[in-house]
């Protein structure tokens, strides 16, 4: 398989780490000051911070997990798409109006205003933890496969992309991110078409043969309809949790908040929020197709499928710590391979098509379609990270006078200090088998007390100090009550008291309990409400 990357595909992909890199190095000019490197200025047009917000959206792990997802099961996780439309509204309607008449570039501005320093300090503290292990997850997930397939070490991977990625955040600030994001936009769309199409014509019955074994496996299925069954990931599961995920990332991200202000008026921030959400729902439903079509081009090759889980066997087995060149690893390989599920292996169907059925140039392309996304995710939390640094820190607390020319270097160092610990921690991860349940499970404690802390501030206007820090606690008590009984680390003594919801839910049910509990709070402790 490693053969297949020609010099046209190293051509391919070189040309696309140049234009990134070019890029941010022309962009550099009009970054120089603290307001240029944070919020550009506020001078971009909608559509290129909407093709931002969307790239943003869109990392090099749904690239190849949203494929995966569909040829493993079927359609389900489709849900999460479909809750856009609405988060999107609302931001329109309610977020953005917000942080554009705040006048603040830090999303957390507003929870000291609200709750005082230690809301501040806390959102922004998990925000700045939350995006190093995002830069390193989706790092070390992105090189696991492409090392595969370019036939490079995994750590020359991390490096360059890191490297990169670092360079022209540094140099370019949110200028350069978001107009690489835009180009990165672009290419991921025309790589997915690319392939799709391409996989289409390779099926021996040409596209109908899609349909018709779609239809025969029940592949196009969101899954169940019930209302008496929140313990699977039913659609009504996966609706919730993409709605309230996408609240979050709409209202409390800074990433996103960061586009809001860059947008040259309320008009075009508006356009942004509408393309970049909107842009998604078609654009996830093309991944989940080239899932299906995977799946029904490997039910017409076995000897293909059966590399793929020899292959994805052999990476859970060294991840496990068995050595390759072992006696009986190769036997070991086989044996797991036969008791893989196509649900265990659709991560690594997508890059093997990638690297052996596409003709040269396209591989180059699609391996740049998967840096793109990887590098735009990457890209959006230096900036971000940095900038919450700076804001929230060192201009708050530490140098409030501080001259632009110091904000500007300390953006640089943060920036730089952000992108050398992600890269790092990403190199821990190579022998972490479960790293990704672990990030799951701890973003989705922190996050959901975030976005439950800031709705409380927004509609509440008598909720005080007090009623907010005891909600909090509540809400993170659930949050981690559900995600802990799912998670495998429930003790079995206790399985009477185990959540009976899937750890969809623990964002919902975490940011509700959050929200109406210091609703009740404040009403129960409050004596008169604040002064507007």
């Amino acid at each position: 398989m490693t053969s297949h990357f020609t010099p046209l595909d190293w051509t391919v992909l070189l040309a696309y780490f140049a234009a990134t890199l070019g890029i941010g190095l022309y962009l550099s000019r009009g970054s120089r000051t603290s307001e240029a490197f944070t919020a550009a200025n506020r001078s971009l047009p909608g559509w290129v911070c909407g093709l931002s917000i969307f790239a943003t959206f869109l990392s090099s792990i749904s690239f190849l997990a949203l494929p995966g997802k569909s040829f493993g099961s079927n359609w389900t996780p489709f849900a999460f798409s479909l809750s856009l439309p609405l988060a999107t509204w609302i931001a329109v309607r309610w977020f953005l109006p917000f942080y554009r008449a705040s006048g603040e570039v830090s999303a957390y501005a507003h929870l000291e205003h609200r709750f005082g320093p230690w809301a501040r300090i806390y959102a922004s503290t998990f925000y700045l933890l939350t995006q190093v292990a995002r830069t390193a997850m989706v790092m070390y997930l992105m090189a696991l496969p492409l090392a595969v397939i370019m036939g490079v070490p995994i750590g020359g991977v991390l490096v360059v992309t890191g490297l990169v990625v670092t360079l022209y955040s540094l140099v370019g600030g949110i200028v350069a991110v978001i107009w690489t994001d835009a180009l990165q936009a672009v290419v991921l769309i025309a790589g997915a078409l690319a392939c799709l199409a391409l996989m289409l014509f390779q099926l021996p019955g040409g596209p109908s043969e899609l349909f018709r074994v779609a239809a025969e496996h029940d592949k196009f299925s969101l899954g169940s309809m019930g209302l008496d069954d929140w313990a699977r990931q039913t659609f009504w599961v996966v609706l919730l949790n993409g709605l309230f995920v996408n609240l979050q990332n709409f209202g409390i991200d800074q990433s996103y908040v960061q586009r809001y202000i860059a947008s040259s008026s309320e008009k075009e921030a508006r356009k942004s929020v509408w393309l970049g959400g909107l842009l998604y729902l078609p654009v996830s439903a093309i991944f989940f197709l080239i899932g299906t079509a995977l799946f029904a081009f490997y039910l017409s090759r076995p000897l293909d499928l059966a590399e793929v889980r020899e292959a994805v066997a052999s990476q859970r087995l060294i991840r496990e710590g068995l050595d390759p060149a072992a006696a009986g690893f190769a036997a070991a390989v086989t044996t797991k391979a036969a008791t893989l599920a196509n649900a265990e292996i659709g991560d690594g169907v997508f890059p093997h098509f990638i690297g052996k059925h596409l003709p040269p140039g396209v591989t180059g392309l699609l391996i740049a379609a998967v840096f793109a996304a990887g590098m735009s995710t990457i890209s959006t939390s230096l900036n971000s990270a940095a900038t919450v640094l700076h804001a929230d820190y060192f201009k708050r607390f530490f140098r409030p006078a501080a001259s632009d020319q110091a904000s500007v270097r300390v953006l640089r160092l943060a920036t730089l200090a952000f992108g050398i610990t992600g890269t790092s921690v990403s190199f821990l991860l190579l022998n972490v088998a479960s790293a990704l349940d672990a990030w799951w499970t701890l973003s989705s404690i922190f996050s959901g007390g975030i976005l439950g802390l800031f709705l409380l501030g927004l509609i509440s206007r008598r909720a005080r100090n007090p009623a907010a820090i005891a909600a909090v606690v509540c809400g993170l008590a659930v949050i981690t009550w559900i995600t802990l009984s799912t998670a495998g680390w429930w003790p079995a003594s206790l399985d009477f008291a185990k959540a009976p919801f899937h750890a969809f839910l623990a964002i919902v049910l975490g940011t509700l309990v959050i929200l109406f509990g210091g609703i009740t709070f404040t009403s129960l402790f409050a004596r008169k409400p604040l002064r507007p």
